[in-house]
């Protein structure tokens, strides 16, 4: 595909950049049908986006929902069909001010304002319609062959909050309509999956309007938690980790040391205890500082590897949340390694092991990115060129492919994301390997060294799951709530035909109970088909016992697997299997 640069020049495009330009001239395209049927529209922000594009739009008074989207996409249509061609030129900042000023583009005026005195100002044309911006596009609108808008949202301009909340209208666009269909096959798969109508439906968590962002684990929820932390801890205690809990407030000074008020500050929520302002932590890692400086250490106890499943409070905005997938308050997998220089490359190695373990336990597949250093940071130049270097050398040692995500990484240091794909071909990012230089620095973090000299240690934060919340999240969407057995908050329901079976159907679940598995008895008064069907699609449960008169006689058990096929096996047999797979966590 060729496309038009802000040069002038007319070139190939490369593969990886195609649906970028796409999505790109699709917003122009859609901004322009916004202008026809809404002349006072005034235009802010219009991206492609690693999912679509939006763009971001001053209406006045007027109010855009989902129901007016089909006419926006039909003249879109039309203006495609008209098959416009696209030009590029460039202006100096005076006459590209002028222009947005006669055009009426306040936020386009607003944004020459943000640019560097030397930055080029160019600008794209299709027909009528003018828009500020670097490029590439299509160099015909009737390029644009497959495109869907899909949704309408608020969005503050610039991302502040004390900025006039604009409309943004969101959409995507592929090359193909056979691309098109399967992500609209998939949006729809995403819809039947979402973790929130499941959370519901099997009973996992809730959220009310008492507690916006503040989700409440309901006793199934408590179980697929606590299974996930039971497992965080056996393979924590076996890689070498201790578990420590740190207080969730403590006073503001110890963030200021640690350099959140600085840069994290309106994201937190503080409180004011005997005169003094105390924040609630949004991060674990001064708490693990603060443990870390109770007592000296020597070089022989370092790496130091400290795990915390801290619950901590981030303050969002109301229209951010979502489900648990964005909350105001989450459990955190953290952990904190005090390290010696000499020791650094292999702890780095042996964190992105354990996380690369972890997600081949839930079968997810992942690639990496090495996030770099944000314009606010904190720090010398030559710390962080070793934090990057450290980095580097560890993924150049375990040779995994990376790539370098530029200004990503956190205040305090660089860092490692893992971004993990799930089972709709979506991408997570959760597991994270932080090297910080900072905070032992801030806090005069020291160790004895075998010379009997203090030395600083370098800090690793790292996470496996992130969020648990979010990652429960993840794992409802993932699995659509049939969970591996280990993890099901149900494993068996037992499923009595008749009353008449319902005695046995009792002795079967209290051996099962007995054994350590998680099982019930549906003992209801319905027909059996309406418990299979209750237990496929409400208890999403891995295994089903169907217990009639031919079972009670036989004194044995019919099993049904998701697979649908049901088998008759001997109790005691199916007790050991499902012992074994649980155990195993297959």
């Amino acid at each position: 595909m060729k496309a038009l640069y802000n040069d002038g020049s007319v070139a190939e495009v490369a593969d990886g950049d195609v649906v970028h330009v796409i999505r790109h001239s699709a917003a122009h395209i859609m901004a322009q049908a916004i202008k026809r049927l809404y002349p006072e529209a005034d235009f802010a922000y219009g991206p492609a986006t690693d999912n679509g594009f939006y763009y971001d739009v001053d209406l006045g008074d007027k109010k855009i929902s989902e129901d007016d989207l089909p006419a926006i996409e039909a003249e879109m249509k039309k203006i495609v069909k008209e098959n416009l061609k696209f030009s590029t030129f460039e202006l100096p900042r005076e006459e590209a001010v002028a222009l947005m000023e006669e055009r009426g583009e306040k936020y386009k005026v607003e944004h020459i304002g943000d640019l560097p005195e030397d930055a080029r100002i160019t600008f794209y044309q299709q027909g009528d319609y003018i828009d500020m911006c670097v490029g590439p596009h299509l160099t015909y609108t009737k390029a644009l062959k497959a495109f869907t808008l899909t949704g309408v949202s608020g969005a503050y301009w610039k991302g502040d909050k004390n900025n006039k909340m604009l409309t943004r209208i969101n959409g995507t666009a592929f090359a193909t309509k056979d691309e098109l269909e399967e992500h609209l096959r998939l949006l729809e798969e995403a819809k039947k999956r979402d973790h929130r109508k499941i959370g519901r439906d099997m009973d996992l968590f809730m959220m009310r309007d008492e507690a916006p962002g503040f989700p409440f684990f309901l006793p199934n929820g408590m179980i697929l938690k606590n299974t996930l932390l039971d497992y965080w801890r056996e393979i924590h205690t076996a890689a070498g980790y201790v578990e420590i809990s740190t207080p969730q407030i403590m006073n503001k000074q110890l963030w200021k040391t640690s350099g959140h008020w600085d840069h994290y500050k309106d994201n937190m929520y503080s409180t004011v205890i005997d005169d003094e302002e105390y924040c609630i932590k949004p991060m674990n890692c001064p708490g693990g500082v603060l443990v870390y400086s109770s007592k000296p250490h020597s070089y022989r106890e370092l790496p130091i590897r400290a795990g915390e499943i801290g619950l901590v409070h981030r303050h969002e905005l109301k229209g951010a949340l979502h489900g648990l997938f964005r909350v105001r308050c989450f459990n955190q997998d953290d952990a904190h390694l005090f390290v010696t220089p000499e020791q650094l490359t292999d702890e780095i190695v042996g964190v992105v092991n354990l996380i690369t373990s972890v997600y081949d336990k839930f079968g997810f597949t992942y690639h990496l990115e090495l996030s770099t250093r944000p314009d606010d940071s904190m720090g010398s130049d030559e710390d962080w060129e070793a934090a990057e270097a450290g980095l580097k050398t560890a993924l150049e040692q375990l040779g995994m492919d990376y790539v370098i995500n530029e200004g990503d990484g956190a205040f305090y240091g660089p860092k490692i994301d893992f971004h993990l794909e799930d089972s709709l071909g979506r991408t997570w990012q959760c597991g994270t390997v932080q090297l910080d230089f900072q905070m032992p620095q801030n806090f005069d973090l020291t160790y004895i060294d075998a010379d009997g000299e203090k030395k600083r240690p370098i800090m690793l934060h790292r996470v496996c799951f992130g969020s648990i919340e979010r990652f429960i999240g993840i794992l409802i969407e993932h699995f659509e709530g049939k969970f591996p057995t280990w993890l099901a908050p149900l494993q068996v329901k037992v499923l009595p035909v008749s009353e008449k079976s319902r005695d046995y159907a009792h002795t079967v679940c209290d051996q099962l109970v007995a054994a350590g598995v998680r099982a019930k008895v549906d003992d209801r008064d319905e027909k059996i088909g309406y418990k299979i069907r209750d237990a496929r699609s409400t208890d999403r449960v891995p295994y089903m016992l169907i217990i009639g008169e031919k079972e009670v006689e036989s004194g044995n058990i019919s099993v049904r697997d998701r697979s649908n096929e049901t088998v008759q096996r001997e109790l005691s047999d199916f007790i050991v299997d499902i012992k074994a797979e649980i155990a195993e966590r297959r």
